[in-house]
């Protein structure tokens, strides 16, 4: 007691503002539930595993921790009882989810190190700075706690502005009980009933087709009418009911709803739920996976255990985030930089005061989770698995979608990962893990003068369009077509297994990248007039992991984004050394240089991608102001093109031919709009793109900022002829041969719902990472991935 008496002014009182870490520890995957317990440092309130505290000791000379073990609780008869469905898409309030444990008794100690005295708590021997510093540790909400409570939202719902004094027009309308329909359409489901003219419509297009037609919601742009609820909600229990106000742009609670209802004729105690409301809606989606063929679900897989066979239990909505990080420490820049050459030990050594903040540090503790072995012992099902919440909140940090608990494209987190990881890691190939991703990508333009240009800039991935015109089932889509239309006519639906989808060979879309493409109303410096020219495009360098993006969400007629249902056929290797540029050729001669006295041996005006152009044109856009859409958001994507060219369909100017200069598209940005995002601390000329994207609406460009993280890390290599830039020169080079190591599939209508799933190649079997689950794949769902990893074949 003496002992802890000398220490007191190394014994802090946390106030509420303090980060306390006392359910994990900051440099492992050890927590109270582990054989040694977790200390919790007295004065930071970093919490350590029983293997790293004195590492803490030694780096700060705090000797005093609270000593916190908990041990499993029997479990009661209760633990049968079938488990409340959630209500509320929220954590830690009632209808939320629940973390669904078992309880644990929990013990306490004081520990003094370096000798690891311990002194029992609660005692009223203890100095009363210490009893109230433990107390307040106990009672205090943990920074893990916190952090899950900031990141989930509760949507209890809010009493609209607009209830109490809600216009209700006396037009004799009576609404039936039954058999509603849209007034504007044949619309039968999802339809509103407008609380103030008693009018019925279909609700919002969702983003996969269905849904409704966006007539409820024309009925408010018009009418300005604001609340509307879902029929086929109401019942006896009015707050289940579905109410939405439009300028609110939100569900609300109506506390006059049973008036409000009354006045159209409805008497809600009779009325039948239907129809899922909203929040149902989103909950489905977030608690129920659609257990098929990509998850091998129903197979008696072979649970698999061990190092690097570590699950990663889902935070909530975060198997984007899981399938990625499996896949990158399954390469060796990865494995080395974090693992291999890093220990726990030197990570925390060379961290801030706060590891809990460190990427290096949350980084070298992901890799040792997964791959030590540690954390992957059978449990009563499966494997316990790793929770990466520090990790989560270092990679996240000020990225509004990736720190909510959404759902986020893997494609958009890889992207956000290779930057962060990037920026943190300057310097060669065996420093930076990201290095063996990059490539440089050539594109070659010739004018029918016969001369050249040529354009280069590096890249991560390689999206590749999907041409579904090669696919090589032709016949049985064929059949199945006049089968489904006939069932059509019967008024019978096709089963899932007898659905024939398109099988599309790789390669076909390798091709589609690599093949000529034309450039229609291309300037030519040559020729001094416009011309159509001819752009192919090939690898300058070929990376040491190559990662192909497949474009599975294209865009419909009527700007219906949708997910193509198509099968890929992949092999296990894969050459492309045939896709190599070849640089400029003798007896090639470049296009002269634009007017501009510039060096670059750019085209006249930045080529729009036909992909982009084509799609948008299939819709009924005007030829040019496509090309322009593409233009003035930098191919970045039809969406954003589609956005611009709906904000600008109205320019005075968006007839006139496409600008010579390339500088022109800046000039149309606001100066005043650029400045203000710059000091918000993002890049010039990424606020330049976000603003042609978002129509110059600043909050809009800020979302697109924070939505494509790739913007701001794309690197682009203007040159002509000359080399890559001196930056660039440790971008890996090597053989075009390459087998598949890994693969990121997808299920959901979207890639901001639904679920993933990752596929990795180890110890010469496929195993499939399902969050916690980690299993040995039986029917490897190959042909259905969105995202693959293929790594080099060295020799």
């Amino acid at each position: 007691m003496d002992l802890l008496r000398s220490h007191l002014h190394k014994v802090r009182i946390p106030e509420p503002t303090n980060r306390i870490h006392k359910d994990e520890c900051c440099v492992s995957f050890d927590t109270p539930r582990s054989e040694g317990g977790l200390y919790v440092d007295m004065s930071s309130f970093l919490g350590f595993g029983r293997e790293h505290v004195a590492w803490n000791y030694e780096k700060t000379g705090n000797p005093v921790y609270l000593h916190i073990v908990q041990r499993r609780k029997p479990e009661s008869d209760e633990a049968d009882r079938p488990l409340k469905k959630p209500t509320l898409l929220a954590i830690g309030v009632e209808g939320g989810f629940t973390d669904q444990e078992p309880e644990y008794d929990e013990t306490f100690e004081i520990v003094i190190l370096p000798e690891f005295i311990s002194l029992p708590f609660p005692s009223v021997e203890l100095p009363e700075k210490v009893r109230l510093a433990v107390d307040k540790v106990i009672l205090a909400e943990s920074a893990d706690r916190k952090q899950q409570l900031a990141a989930w939202v509760a949507d209890k719902k809010k009493i609209s502005a607009y209830a109490m004094d809600l216009q209700q027009l006396d037009n004799g309308v009576i609404v039936p009980p039954t058999g509603w329909k849209c007034s504007k359409c044949d619309k039968t489901e999802n339809l509103w009933l407008n609380l103030t003219d008693g009018m019925v419509l279909c609700g919002r297009k969702l983003w996969d087709g269905s849904g409704g037609n966006n007539h409820a919601i024309e009925h408010y742009k018009e009418t300005k009418y604001p609340l509307a609820v879902k029929l086929g909600t109401i019942t006896s229990d009015l707050e289940a009911a579905d109410v939405f106000s439009y300028p609110e742009d939100d569900s609300v609670e109506d506390p006059l709803l049973a008036q409000h209802l009354s006045h159209f004729g409805i008497d809600f105690s009779s009325l039948q739920k239907t129809e899922m409301t909203t929040a149902e809606r989103e909950l489905d989606c977030n608690t129920n996976y659609d257990w098929n063929r990509i998850q091998e679900s129903g197979k008696d897989a072979e649970l698999l255990f061990g190092p690097g066979y570590t699950g990663l239990v889902n935070l909530g909505n975060s198997c984007y985030m899981a399938s990625i990080m499996q896949v990158m420490f399954s390469t060796h820049p990865f494995i080395s930089r974090y693992f291999e050459k890093q220990s726990l030990k030197a990570a925390f050594a060379t961290s801030p005061a706060d590891p809990t903040l460190d990427l290096n540090m949350q980084m070298t503790k992901l890799g040792h989770g997964l791959l030590s072995g540690k954390y992957s012992a059978p449990a009563k099902e499966g494997q316990e698995g790793i929770r990466p919440r520090m990790f989560k909140t270092v990679i996240a940090a000020n990225h509004s979608e990736f720190s909510s608990m959404r759902q986020q494209d893997a494609l958009e987190f890889f992207l956000h990962l290779i930057d962060r990881v990037d920026h943190a890691n300057p310097g060669n190939y065996e420093s930076n893990p990201c290095t063996g991703f990059k490539f440089i990508v050539e594109e070659r333009v010739q004018c029918p003068s016969g001369k050249v240009s040529y354009n280069t800039r590096s890249d991560n991935i390689l999206s590749l369009s999907i041409p579904l015109h090669e696919a090589t089932n032709k016949e049985q889509l064929e059949a199945f077509s006049e089968k489904k239309a006939a069932m059509d006519l019967d008024g019978k639906e096709v089963c899932n297994e007898e659905i024939v989808r398109p099988r599309v060979p790789l390669e076909a879309c390798l091709a589609s990248f690599s093949g000529p493409e034309e450039i229609p109303d291309f300037y030519s410096t040559a020729l001094n007039s416009k011309t159509t020219a001819t752009k192919t495009a090939g690898f300058k360098t070929f990376p040491d992991y190559l990662v192909l993006h497949m474009r599975k969400f294209v865009m419909e007629a009527g700007w219906v984004p949708k997910k193509l249902d198509v099968y890929i056929d992949v092999p296990d290797t894969i050459d492309i050394s045939h896709m190599r540029s070849k640089g400029v050729q003798p007896g090639e001669e470049l296009l002269p240089e634009g007017a501009s006295g510039d060096n670059s041996a750019e085209t006249a005006h930045p080529a729009a991608s036909e992909d982009i152009v084509s799609q948008l044109a299939s819709m009924g856009f005007n030829y040019l102001h496509c090309q322009k859409a593409a233009i003035n958001t930098s191919n970045t994507g039809v969406e954003e093109a589609m956005n611009w060219l709906l904000s600008h369909m109205d320019d005075p100017d968006i007839d006139d031919p496409i600008s010579k200069d390339p500088r022109a598209s800046e000039q149309s940005v606001d100066e005043a709009s650029v400045q203000t995002l710059v000091s918000f601390g993002f890049q010039e000329d990424v606020a330049i793109k976000a603003l042609k994207a978002s129509g110059g609406n600043i909050e809009k460009a800020t979302d697109w900022i924070f939505n494509h993280p790739e913007a701001s890390s794309s690197v682009s290599v203007d040159s002509s002829t000359s080399n890559v830039k001196a930056d660039d020169t440790d971008i890996p080079d090597g053989n075009g041969r390459y087998k598949l190591m890994a693969f990121v599939s997808h299920m959901g209508t979207s890639t901001y719902c639904g679920h993933y799933v990752a596929h990795v190649l180890k110890d010469g079997r496929w195993a499939i990472f399902n969050d916690s689950k980690v299993a040995a794949s039986v029917d490897l769902p190959k042909d259905m991935g969105y995202l693959y990893f293929f790594q080099r074949i060295s020799g």
